[in-house]
């Protein structure tokens, strides 16, 4: 079944990890580290957009709501309506902090908070 913007509703995340990221002015602005999901509830609590770095050193995780992203095929990459400014000023964590049972609460707050989403939980 496709969604409103025409794409199918069902992805595995195995085909998203590494989808480039892109703003809305078309520069390339990170890409899909990985999928982190809500055990309890069944949905997906963020992606992780990975940035900067070089050769795995350095390198910022930023956990961003599901429903931020919009695959673009044209691009073959995920379109976010922030400019690269408000991505790098986004909060970035260690990536073994996503899924700390003391921090992934916390986090997935202020992810969903800065990027004005409403909450699904």
């Amino acid at each position: 079944m496709p969604t409103a913007s025409g794409h199918t509703t069902a992805i595995l995340a195995s085909k998203v990890r590494g989808t480039p990221v892109y703003n809305t002015n078309g520069d390339k602005i990170g890409a899909v580290e990985d999928i982190v999901l809500d055990k309890l509830s069944n949905n997906i609590m963020f992606a992780v957009l990975g940035s900067g770095g070089l050769m795995g050193m350095g390198e910022k995780f930023r956990p961003s709501p599901w429903s931020v992203l919009d695959y673009e095929p044209e691009k073959g990459g995920y379109v976010v309506a922030v400019s690269k400014d408000v991505l790098e000023n986004a909060p970035a964590y260690r990536m073994e902090d996503l899924t700390s049972d003391d921090g992934e609460q916390a986090v997935r707050a202020e992810a969903f908070s800065y990027y004005k989403v409403e909450r699904y939980w």
